[in-house]
């Protein structure tokens, strides 16, 4: 496999890199490398900037606005966009819901919602999970009952992540009680503010604000929200998890807190002392962490092949999934112990500290949300009966 860049790609890469560093907004890069929350006017700003450059909604076909790009290009350009600390996009709508709309939608679907998911103007959350419906997501409840053209939506979805941002939803609803529970589920959109729809804030260990419950009171929804058939939801919603546990991997952004992690354990430590770097058990932790990206990034590439063949990401998405949880847990539980005492204040008072080290908080809170990532999307142990059955056919 030759894992060289061609001279194009490679120019591709600089006028990329010399973009974010010249014209992405600055104010939103300072507050987001400052570990600051973004409001949902900074949210919209960063994802607009991106969108009036055409770079938002970059895995999009291009016939649907997406910009053509090979899946070198695509990959380039997640790495420097990583690389140059401008904010995860949101994926609801560019990468989640985008190509069920474009593959599934009618007509009249994609010409009302791709423009706002190319241009960042309109932002999307996903209701999948609800209390008691989280790996066994098939069991759900959500009920939408059909009377004229109209859906009543009634029920709760909880782990809802930026709906606190969001515009619309997708959700998944059970329209029919079939013998299979996987039938008779639709896959319906709503908007946020509609009336009988409540959001609440969940706050997470690490002290932030990303996720949400949404409950829902008799709303009501014109059935031309369902995209595609009634009781195809979760064939669609299935389609949808492969794009999803593909965008976990990353790797721009996992080098990137590598970098980090050896900067600080090369650093003399205040008051004076030996150094990280000069352990050569944690330089070991370090190397088996930069082995595992590496092994991370071969997957991806693997995949991406694949995908430059017309294909989806299917059932392999979640050896990804897999890689780049544990992956990111390596890294993080690295930053927790190069952040050493520095870190203990903040276990219980992570935010508005003044560490010595500088970056304590942050490097905390970001190992308290990644303690997640091994559960939402689909439970890696879930993930892992899915490759023993569809992958290798146990």
């Amino acid at each position: 496999m030759d894992l060289t860049f061609s001279p194009e790609t490679e120019a591709f890469r600089a006028h990329v890199r010399a973009w974010f560093e010249r014209d992405f907004p600055k104010d939103i890069l300072r507050k987001h490398k400052a570990g600051e929350a973004l409001t949902t006017a900074d949210v919209r700003k960063s994802e607009m900037a991106l969108g009036a450059k055409g770079w938002l909604a970059t895995a999009l076909p291009e016939e649907y606005g997406g910009p053509g790009w090979s899946i070198e290009e695509q990959y380039v350009f997640d790495e420097e966009q990583e690389r140059a600390g401008v904010p995860t996009v949101t994926p609801m709508g560019v990468i989640y819901v985008g190509p069920v709309i474009y593959t599934f939608g009618s007509q009249a679907q994609k010409d009302r919602w791709l423009p706002g998911i190319r241009d960042g103007s309109v932002g999307w959350a996903q209701g999948y999970s609800e209390p008691g419906s989280g790996s066994d997501l098939a069991s759900l409840q959500f009920s939408a009952t059909l009377e004229n053209g109209t859906y009543t939506l009634n029920g709760h979805k909880i782990w809802t992540s930026a709906a606190q941002h969001a515009d619309w939803i997708f959700l998944l609803a059970r329209t029919s009680q079939e013998e299979k529970k996987q039938q008779g589920i639709s896959f319906i959109c709503c908007r946020l503010d509609a009336p009988g729809v409540t959001v609440k804030p969940i706050i997470t260990i690490d002290g932030n604000h990303y996720l949400n419950e949404v409950i829902f009171d008799d709303v009501r929804v014109p059935e031309e929200n369902r995209i595609g058939e009634a009781g195809k939801g979760w064939t669609y919603s299935q389609y949808l998890l492969g794009f999803e546990r593909t965008s976990y991997a990353r790797i721009g952004g996992k080098r990137a807190m590598l970098r980090h992690v050896r900067e600080i354990a090369t650093a003399t430590p205040a008051g004076g002392g030996d150094r990280l770097i000069d352990d050569a058990g944690f330089v070991r932790r370090i190397a088996e962490a930069e082995m595992a990206v590496d092994g991370l990034e071969m997957t991806v590439f693997r995949i991406l092949s694949a995908l430059s063949q017309g294909g989806s990401p299917g059932d392999a998405a979640s050896t990804v999934k897999i890689l780049a949880t544990v992956t990111h847990q390596m890294i993080t539980e690295l930053m927790v112990d190069a952040a050493g005492a520095y870190a203990q204040p903040h276990i219980s008072f992570w935010s508005g500290q003044n560490d010595p080290a500088g970056s304590a908080g942050r490097d905390i809170a970001t190992y308290f949300a990644g303690r997640a990532q091994s559960i939402y999307g689909g439970t890696n142990e879930i993930q892992r009966n899915i490759i023993a059955k569809k992958v290798l056919g146990l």
